[in-house]
């Protein structure tokens, strides 16, 4: 009932007290905890036992939402612009530029309550580097991406470089390298078309340092729609809008209720589908209808942001067990057997079909419909692997197949779906060789992968970055600045990602 409060003593006193949190991650939390204590959304039985059996997840967007999980503002419109409510003239130099941006960046909003987009910063930074020195530049980008890492305290933060080639771009990859910090993630916006391999050697080496930035498929991403950008952890959502929220089906969780294969398929999954696509509805309801946000934000009033440029992310996550927990009696793994590949690719069929079938409210950027997105997975899923890849420990020997795997699954999921492949250290002394494993594996239908050298303090863990030695302290009880270093930390052992399989090139 609308205006309920539950309000969790126990955990907010539990917050209060502890010794492993910063100040920052305390308030945001007692902020989590006074956002659950309201009952604003109508929650019908069936959908309350699959929330309690975990095959539906909300990913803590809490129960009574007022804003949008993601945003990815139009920054070029506000270099252009400036802003009124912030009090900023459109920037004249490099200095001018950074500090608006980062003053920007404090007040974008998301479920993390840090921005989780910065934009296309090479774009952005390039046409003001004109009488600038390349070391001058490193020294301005040093500043402004050290305040980033230690302002932005969440590593679910993104920023884009490419496809095109700039100094710009090659000078925030130097940096990135020398730094190697958590925040931001980067992506490097790939279309053979249009980088050069010279381009991509150079952010190949910098993601053998780093692990960042990542690899996107430009030209199986940029149909979708007008403008795009890579947020979070890799979403591919429209710019100058975003994701109003991000709800998964959990197929592992779902699977353990099968009687078997035609009970999963034909009764449970459509059921649980539909369930999550009317929740999600009435979280849009409330954001657009209630919240206020669209009416009261600048973002919006100035036009960085449009509530017709929003959509519905549909996430799904643990495919793997899923099909291995149906095809058990037949000995078949996923990732490994043509057969449990191929119902995976029926799930996937069936679970599309399904979600295309539903109505989306105020989402007329994808003519009213839910977008699905490949769930990385959370710190507490424990036997599931993330969206839809194949499990630790069940990597198919061969890096080729491994990414034919891939293939088979990217193309169900326009709002964004990755892989993670560790690289053996030597392969740094020849990034053109692994340029090469890129170009093959978009050419099959691949569209997103990511990299880091096995040696790394730097791990990715599911989309996100953190850091080895920020781990070690966490697990110590010690504070760190990060608050994905927790997430991450719990991920990192109870996936047991130190096993990934380390691919030669």
């Amino acid at each position: 009932m609308e205006g309920t409060i539950m309000f969790q003593t126990d955990s907010a006193y539990a917050t209060l007290t502890s010794t492993a949190l910063t100040h920052e991650q305390k308030l945001m939390n007692l902020a989590k905890e006074a956002e659950n204590a309201l009952d604003v959304l109508d929650i019908p039985p069936r959908a309350q036992h699959y929330f309690e059996t975990g095959a539906i997840n909300d990913l803590f967007e809490g129960h009574a939402p007022y804003r949008p999980r993601y945003i990815l503002p139009d920054y070029p419109r506000f270099v252009e612009q400036g802003s009124e409510f912030l009090r900023l003239s459109p920037p004249q130099d490099l200095d001018e530029l950074l500090n608006s941006l980062m003053i920007l960046y404090r007040h974008v909003p998301s479920i993390t309550n840090f921005p989780v987009y910065l934009g296309s910063l090479d774009q952005l930074i390039d046409p003001f580097l004109d009488g600038l020195s390349d070391e001058e530049v490193c020294k301005k980008l040093k500043l402004f991406l050290t305040y980033l890492d230690r302002t932005i305290t969440d590593s679910f933060c993104h920023a884009n470089l490419g496809p095109a080639d700039t100094r710009a771009g090659r000078l925030l990859m130097r940096v990135a390298a020398q730094l190697q910090n958590t925040v931001p993630n980067l992506t490097v916006k790939y279309d053979p078309e249009v980088t050069p391999d010279s381009f991509m050697e150079e952010a190949i080496r910098c993601s053998l340092v780093c692990s960042n930035p990542a690899i996107c498929n430009h030209q199986a991403n940029r149909d979708y729609f007008d403008d795009y950008g890579i947020a979070s952890c890799y979403n591919i959502l429209p710019t100058g809008g975003g994701a109003y929220t991000l709800t998964r089906i959990t197929l592992t969780k779902l699977a353990e209720e099968a009687r078997d294969t035609e009970h999963f398929m034909e009764e449970l999954l459509p059921e649980c589908l539909r369930l999550i696509a009317d929740y999600m509805n009435q979280r849009i309801r409330f954001i657009v209808e209630k919240s206020g946000f669209f009416a009261s934000s600048f973002l919006v009033k100035e036009g960085l942001i449009s509530a017709d440029r929003f959509l519905p992310m549909f996430g799904v996550t643990g495919l793997a067990e899923a099909v291995n927990r149906l095809v058990a009696s037949r000995g078949l793994v996923y990732g490994r057997d043509k057969e449990a590949d191929d119902l995976g690719v029926a799930i996937m069929e069936r679970i599309d079909r399904e979600v295309a079938g539903f109505t989306a409210a105020y989402s007329p950027i994808t003519g009213n419909r839910f977008l699905l997105h490949a769930q990385v997975g959370l710190d507490s899923d424990v036997g599931v692997t993330s969206g839809v890849r194949i499990p630790v420990g069940s990597e198919p020997e061969s890096f080729a197949d491994h990414l034919r795997h891939c293939a088979r699954f990217h193309g169900f999921f326009p709002a964004g779906v990755g892989d993670i492949f560790p690289i053996a250290s030597n392969v740094e002394q020849n990034p053109a060789a692994l340029l090469d494993v890129v170009k093959g594996a978009f050419g099959l239908g691949v569209h997103y992968m990511s990299f880091y050298s096995d040696n790394t303090d730097l791990v990715r863990i599911t989309g996100y970055l953190v850091k080895r030695s920020e781990m070690e302290k966490f697990r110590a009880h010690q504070a760190v600045l990060q608050n994905t270093t927790h997430l991450g930390t719990a991920n990192y052992d109870t996936n047991h990602l130190e096993r990934r399989k380390v691919r030669m090139v």
